[in-house]
């Protein structure tokens, strides 16, 4: 079966609009979630991590003077615009693109540009400004959309569809997203901590992010990464509650493992979905130990940019591949004490370690989940 290489990657969030400035935040345990006081997002205080709209502007305005786009749109917009200029041999209009999004520019229903507000918008608006003569994919399956969409671009390299994909993720804080949570009683009134015994839910955030998946090697110029396994399964256990056994994760994982033509023993780190909810890191904690993976050092990146609905498994892989460049591991910011049933070991402090496999999982409402493994050629 054809590699599927990641190639080169772009981060736009409240860490930095740069992957490098993001990594080099996370080495300092910087976190993103601040207490935000904005009436057009919530009428009252919340904690989040919201993107600055006036460094979102200076960014912008080095691209387009046209205002007529959306913060959403503005934000994939740099990420891709980015990643662009910093490779000059990746021609997107000859790529596969496909954009993970959870409810796009759902702000939009707020006003007279409601027509924004379906998904199709985003991909057309993708579309008209990289001049593509094909029409992006948008893929929204709740909190597993970059993830699935990393899987999907693979898939669609591996069937020769394209050569190289890029893929686009985001979503934005919005009042809509935040009334949901809130109505299930799970956004914490303080920074998230996840599998911590103290943690009192989730906090959201908004991001954008961009990769290069290309089937060519002669396009990767830092270390060999590819992209080995996928898989994605539905537990059917309920509209917003996880499976009490992790059996969607736990089959993901078994089925990624063998894509993979590995044995979890392999595995060197799990960068999991990990939201803070009571039953979310139970059941992750379940399957992980379901998969023989209980001694695997294992973080959370949410308390670090909060849940970034379709962009947050983008962004947690691109983490992941330069976590494996750079043989490091971050501390699962806000652990204090394991609050789940299972034994997991939860990275504690930001430490080195030799690196070669990453297992990446996500989970969201529906029962949706994914899994995959990414690899250090040595």
């Amino acid at each position: 079966m054809k590699k599927v290489y990641l190639v080169a990657d772009n981060i736009i969030s409240p860490l930095g609009f740069s992957t490098e400035e993001n990594v080099e935040n996370l080495r300092l345990n910087q976190t993103g979630i601040k207490k935000v006081d904005d009436n057009y997002i919530w009428s009252e205080p919340f904690f989040g991590a919201v993107v600055n709209n006036d460094k979102l502007s200076e960014a912008w305005d080095i691209i387009s003077k046209d205002s007529g786009y959306t913060k959403l749109e503005k934000m994939m917009l740099i990420s891709v615009s980015k990643l662009l200029a910093e490779n000059s041999s990746l021609d997107i209009t000859k790529c596969g693109v496909v954009i993970s999004t959870t409810k796009g520019n759902i702000n939009s229903l707020r006003d007279d540009s409601y027509k924004k507000a379906y998904l199709t918008s985003i991909s057309k608006t993708v579309q008209d400004y990289f001049k593509l003569d094909h029409t992006p994919l948008i893929l929204s399956n709740a909190c597993i959309s970059g993830g699935l969409a990393l899987a999907v671009g693979k898939r669609m390299i591996q069937s020769e569809l394209f050569e190289d994909v890029v893929i686009i993720g985001g979503d934005l804080l919005s009042e809509f997203t935040l009334s949901g949570f809130f109505s299930f009683q799970a956004v914490s009134p303080a920074p998230c901590k996840p599998f911590c015994k103290n943690r009192t839910g989730i906090s959201l955030g908004e991001a954008a992010a961009s990769v290069w998946l290309s089937s060519n090697k002669k396009n990767v110029t830092e270390e060999v990464i590819s992209i080995s396994g996928d898989a994605s399964a539905n537990d059917a256990n309920h509209i917003s509650g996880p499976s009490r056994t992790g059996e969607g994760l736990y089959i993901s994982i078994t089925k990624a493992l063998k894509d993979a033509g590995i044995e979890s023993n392999q595995i060197d780190y799990i960068t999991a979905h990990g939201t803070a909810t009571p039953y979310n890191d139970e059941m992750e904690a379940i399957a992980f130990n379901r998969a023989g993976m209980k001694n695997v050092p294992i973080n959370s990146l949410k308390g670090y940019y909060g849940h970034t609905l379709g962009a947050s498994a983008l962004i947690e892989s691109i983490i992941a591949r330069h976590c494996l460049i750079n043989n490091e591991l971050f501390a699962s910011l806000g652990f204090e004490e394991l609050g789940v049933s299972e034994s997991i070991n939860v990275i504690a402090k930001n430490h080195k370690k030799e690196l070669k496999r990453v297992l990446k999982t996500a989970s969201g409402f529906g029962g949706c989940n994914v899994a995959l493994i990414i690899e250090k050629e040595v």
